[in-house]
């Protein structure tokens, strides 16, 4: 809930340990005030009671001061609002026109802010979620067109502190979402997407600290809600000032043309301080999305069997049956037919786009198999890749318009494939059809929706503002999806773009888990784990089991034990060649799968504390929910005569006691804090789970 001064242009926002203000000066300057520990009305009010600098000529007394920096006027930062009229006039010149509050059903409500420019009404929109600020933009034009060149989400300004440091996730394709912290220098640091999708090479999230550790010290983190093209600048200004600004597109070429009445809505860009160190960050956002992100996050997600790296391209129902009969002895939960099912899918090279069942594979249809994997008390999933089109297919032929192309150049095909362009009305009815038959033709409980390509040559030559595409693509296949959940509200749904490309606050808020990397050996995993969880919950994050040796990236060589226990600290799941897996692996795979059904609530739902990095020898993670408590702790490798440390756990009462689960040992929550807790481990890619059960005074 937003608290307005009298006057009625200074406001406070607070959650249960923050507050955000910001105040509109007396020239209508909108600028920002607090965001940090809780504050009172009295002490905003004192904040916006101090005078700005003096003018001067060859600097702004705006710069970093200012809450949404636009184009124009005495202004050299970058600008969050960039706007050009049809006769070219570029910049805007607001007035502040009013603000209105909604307290809503939850007491989340929303603050607005209103300028107008002329025709064009900017509304700047705050909303206070537990201590997370979802910030936004809505602009509506009423005149002429006006041409957005660049219409971001929010600029967050940062307090005046010396010595910043900036984390990011950074990576590429099966390398994904590596985190890097290094310190802030003068200038500008961009980073972002402009492939049409979020990108492996950067996750739409950065922090800035001074000097925090895990669990002590202020850290500033901001993530954007987008699935296309994206750009976020960290800039510290020459007075060493640091603002972050952020939004959908990649640069300033052109966002949309915004005509007579119509209305943009920028995308969510959400802030957040704690002073709970990156962990305490971490659990923050964590909650957050399971609160107020995820679709139904109170619910656990299954096991699930792929049959990818069982059978490639080489599908069949008979082979299928197969397989989910050893998953289902397993105690898998959700069997999943990835690609090769439809069309004339039988390599890479054809099929995208005719998305019928093959009738050689499956004479039936998917239903049979359906039936049958329902019938061995699993829920039935598919794979399928609906904004990807192959040439050799029935839809290309039919429709070689559809796809995003600049007229007079060759159409460039990665993996044999180009984008459909979800912005056209037709193809996403089109979509519509064959994905909402798909669901009703079949008792299909899950949907691994795919992206495996980036877009290049993106073009729409059939409009006359081409370069809406790259925001109307991603808004189409919002809509789709929106669509396919209103009307089969069963069916669970994965984003996934070759791995970790599509992973943003904007998707898994349609989606029910994320496919993290394609890479899934067990070692390499814990890296892009620890990074993952910078930002998103374990509940979303989807971890694999596969085969020894990995055959798919590097050939090693792991115990089944380790690649459980790493994949247990997501959503767990198999993808092996479960044909090949012998009686002995299959009954220790079947006690890892029971484990893990064990701890599932408490690694999905639970509070995560990164006890190791993954760069050390022994890697940690520990997850509290109530009186539960439990460790996965993977040693990677045991140098000679080296002790293997003891984990010093976090999160418990230091004044109960706690039962090991697995030795039946009672152990001092002060002593588990201070001391910490043996594990065990020795030798080589060892792992282990340990569950805690705090004690209380009638156990």
């Amino acid at each position: 809930m937003a608290q307005v001064s009298q006057d009625g242009r200074t406001w406070l926002l607070s959650g249960p340990a923050s507050s955000y203000a910001l105040h509109v000066t007396d020239r209508d300057e909108l600028v920002h005030l607090h965001w940090g520990p809780r504050i009172t009305p009295a002490d905003a009010e004192a904040l916006a009671a101090r005078p700005l600098p003096d003018d001067w000529p060859f600097e702004s007394r705006l710069d970093g001061r200012e809450e949404y920096p636009v184009e124009g006027g005495p202004r050299f930062v970058r600008p969050a609002l960039s706007v050009r009229t049809v006769d070219g006039r570029r910049g805007t010149e607001w007035a502040f026109d009013g603000h209105e509050t909604d307290d809503g059903e939850t007491g989340d409500g929303e603050l607005r802010l209103r300028f107008r420019d002329g025709e064009l009404t900017v509304t700047l929109h705050y909303r206070m979620r537990d201590d997370v600020i979802e910030r936004w933009v809505t602009l509506h034009n009423r005149g002429p067109a006006v041409e957005l060149l660049r219409a971001d989400s929010a600029t967050w300004t940062l307090p005046e502190r010396e010595h910043w440091r900036l984390s990011q996730l950074h990576g590429r394709w099966a390398a994904e979402s590596r985190l890097t912290r290094s310190p802030l220098t003068y200038g500008e640091k961009v980073i972002g997407s402009r492939r049409g999708h979020t990108g492996h090479q950067h996750l739409p999230w950065v922090a800035l600290d001074t000097d925090a550790t895990e669990e002590r010290g202020e850290v500033y983190g901001c993530a954007l809600g987008w699935s296309g093209s994206w750009r976020v600048c960290v800039a510290q200004l020459p007075d060493a000032r640091v603002q972050i600004t952020g939004g959908a597109g990649h640069d300033d070429s052109g966002l949309l043309m915004l005509g007579t009445a119509e209305t943009y809505v920028t995308p969510v860009f959400a802030g957040l301080w704690s002073d709970g160190g990156f962990g305490g960050a971490s659990r923050a956002w964590h909650a957050y999305q399971r609160t107020y992100v995820v679709p139904d996050a109170d619910r656990d997600r299954p096991v699930l069997f792929n049959s990818w790296e069982a059978t490639g391209f080489d599908i069949s129902e008979e082979r299928q049956r197969g397989l989910a009969a050893r998953a289902a002895e397993m105690g898998v939960e959700l069997f999943v037919v990835d690609d090769g099912w439809f069309g004339a899918r039988t390599s890479d090279r054809a099929g995208l786009g005719d998305w019928t069942p093959n009738p050689d594979r499956f004479p039936g249809g998917l239903k049979p198999l359906a039936d049958h994997v329902h019938g061995l008390g699993m829920e039935f999933g598919i794979w399928v890749e609906p904004e990807m089109v192959n040439p050799d297919s029935d839809l290309y032929r039919a429709h070689p318009d559809w796809v995003q192309f600049q007229p007079g150049r060759r159409r460039t095909e990665y993996r044999n494939q180009l984008v459909l362009n979800l912005a056209r009305d037709d193809v996403r009815e089109y979509l519509w059809e064959q994905l909402d038959g798909l669901l009703s033709g079949a008792p299909v409980d899950y949907v691994k929706w795919d992206f495996n390509r980036c877009s290049t040559d993106a073009g729409w030559p059939d409009d006359p503002y081409p370069q809406r595409l790259w925001t109307d693509h991603v808004r189409g296949l919002y809509a789709l999806l929106d669509r396919l959940r209103a009307a089969h509200p069963d069916v669970a749904f994965e984003s996934c773009s070759g791995g970790g490309g599509r992973i943003d606050l904007g998707v898994l808020s349609r989606t029910d888990q994320v496919w993290t990397s394609d890479n899934t050996d067990p070692l390499d995993r814990l890296t892009v784990q620890h990074g993952f969880s910078q930002l998103h919950p374990a509940r979303v994050m989807a971890a694999w089991v596969t085969d020894s040796p990995n055959a798919m990236l590097n050939g090693r060589v792991s115990p089944l034990r380790f690649r459980f226990v790493s994949a247990m600290a997501g959503v767990l799941g198999v993808g092996g060649d479960l044909a090949r897996w012998g009686e002995e692996e299959l009954a220790e795979a079947r006690e890892w799968v029971a484990l893990y059904k064990e701890i599932r609530p408490v690694v999905q739902r639970g509070d995560l504390y990164r006890l190791r990095p993954p760069e050390g020898g022994l890697s940690a993670v520990q997850y509290v929910l109530g009186d539960e408590t439990v460790v996965l702790a993977c040693l990677q490798a045991q140098h000679y005569g080296e002790p293997v440390p003891a984990l010093r756990l976090r999160g418990l009462d230091p004044e109960a006691s706690y039962e090991c689960r697995e030795t039946g040992e009672t152990y001092r929550g002060a002593l588990l804090l201070h001391h910490g807790l043996r594990t065990g481990l020795r030798g080589d890619l060892d792992a282990v789970v340990v569950r805690l059960r705090r004690l209380r005074s009638d156990d």
